[in-house]
């Protein structure tokens, strides 16, 4: 991300927060030092754009953590259906025993 990016990213993330960005605001909310004049700059040629709030990269950072915690989610998931599967299996085995061993008493 360039400098000029994260000045137009802050001045934007004031500006939907209903605030006019300034100087001083964005100076405080930047990530390192930067000189005024390159701050003045940037914002004497700043245009509001409400979406432009991360670069894109951001975003599919964040999207790619969602992802993983989703398949993180499903693993898990899949993990306690497979238990509860082998248990209703092992169920199953028992009441055809139990089954089998009725008929045989039945037929004696």
């Amino acid at each position: 991300m360039t400098i000029n990016d994260e000045i137009s990213i802050i001045a934007n993330q004031i500006a939907n927060k209903g605030n006019k960005p300034t100087v001083a605001l964005i100076k405080t909310k930047l990530k390192t030092r930067v000189p005024l004049p390159v701050i003045i700059s940037v914002l004497k040629t700043w245009q509001h754009e409400p979406s432009f709030i991360s670069l894109p990269t951001e975003q599919n950072d964040r999207d790619s953590k969602e992802k993983n915690t989703s398949i993180a989610d499903l693993t898990s998931l899949e993990d306690r259906l497979h238990h509860e599967l082998s248990d209703m299996k092992e169920e199953i085995r028992e009441l055809k025993a139990l089954v089998q061993g009725l008929i045989n008493q039945q037929k004696k």
